[in-house]
């Protein structure tokens, strides 16, 4: 899967613009546009230009060489992150709700060794991509992919395929239920949609974050779980900081894709979650897949919470497996 255009060119109309034009994530969307936020998804200009420092800063150390590309879609401009061989087989990575690109940091060197990948940034998110934030229950962000797909040279009948972390997940799940014909193979990382979202836990975190930044990290270590530490210093810590001092995440409950949906997903599909995650039932979600999709590959981790140990492996194994 090739760019229509060389990522260095000037932008055109329907081509990829220039990597190194990167819009301001706190730039609001088209007037009247009906994914448009209600509010700016950024506390303040000043807040939106501190994360994109921070991102820029954090992507230097994107361990493999990478195009940076801007590809033109109907909810905005997304920012894409393409590594590996071009003529290799296209997997899409999808990061989770207040969360960038950066998530893949410690993935990316492995994968793309034998596969072309392409780290999304999502839109409405706090990257680089446009502000837009449709809702989840509809098509918007299927078709909002098929932009992106088409954007990055995706002809009609090549099948890519997805890694979703939470809300990523929940997205790469729905496109492969209304896009089975462009979908290959779909690994889930402790994905929204498919077991119940938990609401206790996010409440009893309220009283913390408004204790400042050492209230949100121990909010993030309640919600996020151990893995968290991992994070404690350095730039991609600092950028965690900033996004949850400055950013506005999406309120309400992720919707939950119906189960007709999900009998229509015929990609193989590996789903790895954690027994212990604060924010979703993960036990829900192997029960609901157990019974709605039986072939799935479902494996949970029992002492693992929201954010999981590291599982390039067991991924980049379901991602190579040319089985059907």
């Amino acid at each position: 899967m090739t760019p229509p255009s060389h990522p260095s060119r000037p932008s055109r109309p329907g081509r990829l613009s220039r990597p190194g034009r990167l819009s301001r994530p706190g730039r609001p969307g088209h007037p009247g546009h009906p994914s448009r936020p209600d509010r700016p998804i950024h506390r303040s200009r000043e807040a939106a230009l501190a994360i994109e420092r921070c991102y820029l800063e954090v992507l230097e150390r994107w361990p493999v060489p990478a195009e940076r590309l801007r590809v033109p879609t109907r909810l905005g401009e997304t920012f894409v992150l393409a590594s590996g061989p071009r003529d290799a087989p296209a997997v899409l990575l999808l990061h989770g709700s207040a969360a960038t690109s950066a998530m893949w940091l410690g993935d990316v060197a492995a994968w793309s060794r034998r596969l072309r990948v392409y780290a999304v940034d999502l839109v409405g998110e706090p990257g680089l991509s446009a502000p837009a934030r449709p809702p989840l229950d509809g098509d918007a962000y299927a078709g909002w992919l098929d932009d992106v797909l088409d954007g990055l040279g995706a002809g009609p009948g090549e099948r890519v395929s997805f890694v979703g972390l939470s809300l990523g997940g929940r997205i790469a799940l729905d496109y492969a239920a209304r896009r089975p014909e462009r979908t290959a193979r779909v690994a889930l990382l402790c994905p929204s949609g498919i077991g119940p979202q938990r609401s206790l836990p996010l409440l009893g975190v309220l009283p913390l974050l408004l204790m400042g930044d050492a209230g949100r990290r121990r909010a993030l270590r309640r919600l996020l779980g151990a893995e968290v530490r991992g994070m404690a210093g350095g730039p991609l810590a600092e950028l965690t900081t900033l996004i949850h001092r400055g950013f506005r995440p999406r309120r309400g409950k992720v919707p939950l894709l119906p189960d007709d949906a999900l009998r229509r997903v015929t990609a193989p599909l590996l789903v790895i979650a954690g027994g212990r995650d604060a924010m979703l039932d993960s036990h829900g979600t192997r029960r609901r897949l157990a019974r709605v999709l039986p072939g799935a590959d479902v494996r949970l981790l029992p002492e693992a919470g929201h954010l999981l140990p590291p599982q390039t492996r067991p991924v980049l194994e379901f991602l190579e497996d040319r089985r059907t």
